[in-house]
């Protein structure tokens, strides 16, 4: 017989907080026999025997964003967000391993030839596009400043009118939906690279629950479509093509796999971007259903960062906004010390 954990359980030996800022193996066969005796130590239940079911869903906690000599890393005003934020994250999943019913990490994945990377745009001296420094707007394409790259229209399955078409439809719909304008960015979480994978220690600890709890960690791959972006894991950002095509598609089978949990549990990168598109895209969903389901949504606000370039951008108050909405709206903001058993 298994009892209800009520209480936050110790860290285990092995979390190392000055790890979390770098790239190392997991033991996995180490970890798993460890995590099985700290399971019985403990008398931690399988995730089955679960009456109140909650998930942890993870946005892009990966070496791109999270490694401080990584493409993207998100430092946030600290200059040290992303690390400080997986460190208190590998502590609240420790803490309330007992609890969590499952982890959802979602993984930003990437190609070269994708709308948001140099590759993609050429000015008319054939150069591509500052990553970082480079929105590109209706106005940016109407004047000539940027064009698409011909030259990899074959390698998408396209032709370069029907590319430039796109572009400029994509462009447009992004300012006409309110979204941010497209930004260039460097090549980042590129498929089968070591900036696609999971923050090793913030892996390590989702490894431990899967063998402690015996739940089946559920990964979500968003972001590998070549002609739009995906901040969000629940839809891209442009549904249809110029032609009113199908673009891509909504994930609705993960937004009604998280609206039946009794909590869901939100953190990770970077607080601006794709994890306030994400909680912005949830939201919407649920005041199309029933917006008190909005009660049911935990954000964990010290385990995210928002985008700060110095001199370059800013994402800070967006960021706020963005959060202090969700708020207004009926979720909760809440730090990674609480007990989430009382949620």
């Amino acid at each position: 017989m298994y009892n209800q954990i009520t209480t936050q359980l110790p860290i285990p030996v092995h979390f190392q907080p000055d790890t979390v800022g770098t790239v190392w193996r997991v033991p996995y066969q180490q970890r798993a026999a460890e995590a099985e005796i700290w399971a019985k130590q403990h008398d931690i239940p399988p995730a089955s025997f679960d009456e109140k079911r909650i998930c942890l869903l993870l946005i892009d906690v990966q070496n791109t964003f999270c490694i401080p000599e990584f493409e993207l890393f998100v430092s946030g005003k600290s200059g040290t967000g992303a690390v400080d934020d997986n460190r208190r994250l590998c502590e609240f999943i420790y803490h309330n391993l007992g609890v969590i019913t499952k982890i959802i990490p979602t993984l930003d994945t990437h190609t070269v030839m994708q709308i948001f990377h140099p590759i993609f745009w050429v000015n008319n001296a054939g150069e591509h596009p500052t990553p970082a420094a480079t929105s590109i707007t209706p106005a940016d394409i109407e004047n000539g400043i940027w064009q698409v790259n011909s030259k990899i229209a074959s390698s998408i399955n396209s032709n370069n009118e029907l590319l430039t078409k796109h572009a400029y439809h994509y462009v447009k719909q992004l300012s006409q939906d309110g979204k941010y304008p497209l930004t260039v960015w460097p090549y980042h979480s590129m498929l089968g690279g070591i900036g696609h994978a999971l923050v090793s220690a913030v892996e390590e600890a989702i490894f431990f629950h899967c063998i402690a709890r015996q739940s089946q960690t559920q990964f979500e791959i968003k972001g590998d479509h070549p002609l739009t972006e995906n901040y969000s894991v629940l839809r891209p950002e442009v549904l249809q093509s110029f032609n009113e095509s199908p673009l891509a598609h909504k994930n609705t089978r993960l937004i009604q796999q998280l609206l039946e949990f009794d909590a869901v549990i939100i953190g990770g990168q970077a607080k601006s971007h794709c994890v306030a598109w994400t909680i912005d895209d949830l939201l919407t969903e649920i005041q199309q259903i029933d917006a008190s389901l909005a009660n049911k949504i935990y954000l964990l606000e010290d385990c995210t960062s928002p985008v700060v370039v110095p001199g370059i951008f800013d994402y800070t108050e967006q960021a706020d906004a963005a959060f202090a909405r969700f708020a207004a709206a009926g979720m909760h903001i809440i730090n990674s010390t609480e007990i989430i058993s009382n949620l």
